[in-house]
């Protein structure tokens, strides 16, 4: 069978690197990157640098090739990063992949970047269906497949996480990449030094840890500061990945996008994936970065399943969000089914009831025999000692005094009994989690509850249906330990804006969920209005922007 050759070309920031590839093999790659002199990237300044080197990649690229064997007239397809990126740098590369397909005579392949990195990923490691945390300069997703497309579970509500550093290693003269330079500082610390943990159901925020940092060398040694910048960001994120795998029963990580490079975020992952029992992969450090082969690849996958596109199509997209893409070339069919947990379970006195990112959950036998719930923050041992203990605490307090403040405000939760510093113990309420059955009728409760929530100034802080109990006829909102009182339109929509993520990325019919939400939450809650035309500014947020 005659092999697919594939030419893509990556050139969204700061690598204007071109590969081919088959199905099996990287025929040859050559990349060129633009440093500026001084400062971080300028748009225009790194698309002239592609523009003046375009050519000449493509020229050494053809050679390469032509060395072992591979010659243009091979080439089946052009592809080319089509989004998200820097809006001239993005075009220039458009121009060079069409006047290829126009010379070749061979189809156009409209490539988004993220989902590049997630799919050189899966080619380069035993991957097949993995939670997938990609954390680069401009973009911090935690992604998964589900229903045809890559559904982002989690993201940055401001800049990305490699920006972050690297805004961070300015402030600090650091030359550019930050990231290096501050992993080799931290190995040097002697103490850690207490920043902001900015983690919002599932989506994080890094420009108050940023500023922060900036502040605390003021103060401190920058081995300090470095250390527990490291330690406080990627705590962060591999919590949020860890509450995708607890959602979504998967038992896969993947590590993907340049700040993957950073070795202590990649113990911290290990450490988090051994401690439930789910596999680590990283593929080689060349493909962590941006790459032509990352894009040729995709371009095979898509070239394959008949995603192609007419040059009339072919406009770049800065914003391109990955759950824009239509996923079609992998089969469903042969995804691995998540086993779930019966609605009907029946639960047993000691056995845990559930493994979640935050506790473990577990039933014991309280006064006159009856059944208590018991939830408790075990130590994660991917966090620092200091980071782990402080963030427990708050949290199981938080929980407790922000769960009794909605059950006066007629939000249905459980009633606590008992706190300690690790535990709560609360009352046993016998139902199922919504996850398994959400109907839009059970969503136009769910806004009911959360526009009462909201009328008594209280944020839940990660509104998941993981976290919406159905008894009877009853729906009780649990797991109040990102909750806080804000009465803003930000924070109110940002939470709103996380459970419409979580309808999007794990429920099919996620468009009816949506609308019913909105019946309910306008009902009960006089600024609705205000805080849905906010979730919808959040959701256009453009990161590169």
């Amino acid at each position: 069978m005659k092999n697919t050759f594939i030419l893509g070309i990556e050139g969204t920031a700061w690598n204007l690197s071109a590969a081919i590839v088959t199905e099996t093999e990287i025929i040859a790659e050559v990349t060129e990157t633009y440093k500026p002199t001084a400062g971080g990237i300028h748009p225009r300044e790194a698309a002239q640098h592609h523009a003046k080197y375009a050519a000449s990649v493509i020229k050494r690229l053809l050679a390469e090739a032509k060395e072992k064997g591979v010659k243009p007239s091979d080439i089946d397809g052009i592809a080319f990063s089509q989004g998200p990126g820097l809006g001239p740098c993005l075009r220039t590369v458009a121009t060079a992949a069409r006047m290829l397909s126009i010379s070749l005579g061979v189809p156009l392949i409209g490539v988004n970047h993220c989902i590049a990195h997630i799919e050189i990923g899966i080619w380069r490691t035993p991957a097949t269906d993995p939670v997938v945390l990609y954390v680069s300069g401009a973009n911090s997703q935690v992604i998964s497949y589900m229903g045809g497309r890559y559904r982002v579970f989690g993201e940055t509500l401001d800049i990305g996480l490699g920006n972050a550093l690297d805004k961070f290693a300015r402030g600090a003269n650091l030359p550019h990449p930050g990231g290096p330079k501050i992993e080799a500082y931290a190995k040097n610390a002697k103490k850690y030094i207490h920043l902001p943990y900015v983690v919002k159901g599932m989506d994080l925020s890094f420009s108050g840890l940023s500023t922060a940092a900036s502040e605390a060398l003021k103060k401190a040694p920058i081995e300090d500061v470095c250390y527990s910048y490291q330690e406080t960001a990627f705590a962060m994120v591999v919590e949020v990945a860890e509450r995708a795998l607890a959602h979504t029963g998967k038992k896969e990580v993947l590590l993907a996008g340049g700040v993957g490079a950073n070795t202590r975020l990649r113990e911290m992952l290990n450490d988090m994936c051994e401690a439930r029992g789910a596999k680590f992969y990283v593929p080689e450090k060349r493909f962590m970065g941006d790459n032509g082969t990352m894009i040729a690849y995709t371009g095979l996958l898509m070239y394959k399943s008949g995603n192609t596109l007419s040059l009339e199509d072919s406009r770049v997209n800065p914003s391109y969000r990955t759950d824009d893409v239509k996923v079609t070339w992998i089969q469903e069919g042969k995804m691995k089914r998540v086993p779930e947990i019966s609605p009907g379970t029946s639960l047993k006195l000691g056995e845990m009831l559930d493994n979640g990112a935050e506790a473990i959950v577990y039933l014991e036998e309280g006064p006159e025999g009856k059944k208590i719930l018991v939830k408790e923050r075990v130590p994660k041992a991917y966090r620092y000692k200091e980071i782990d203990e402080r963030i427990r605490v708050e949290r199981n307090r938080t929980e407790a005094r922000l769960m009794s403040e909605a059950r006066r405000h007629g939000v249905s939760t459980p009633i606590i009994y008992d706190v300690e510093d690790f535990k709560l113990k609360m009352q046993y309420i016998d139902g199922v989690p919504i996850k398994y059955l959400v109907t839009p009728e059970h969503s136009e409760k769910v806004g009911e509850l959360v526009g009462k929530l909201h009328s008594a100034g209280i944020v839940h802080g990660d509104l998941t249906t993981s976290n919406l109990l159905l008894a009877g006829e009853r729906l009780y909102l649990l797991d109040f330990g990102l909750a806080y009182y804000d009465k803003g339109l930000e924070a109110r929509g940002v939470d709103v804006h996380v459970l419409f993520q979580t309808f999007e990325s794990t429920h099919r019919n996620h468009e009816a969920l949506i609308e019913a939400f909105k019946k309910g939450y306008q009902r009960t809650f006089i600024d609705s209005e205000d805080v849905l035309k906010r979730v919808e500014e959040i959701k256009k947020r453009a990161r590169y922007a």
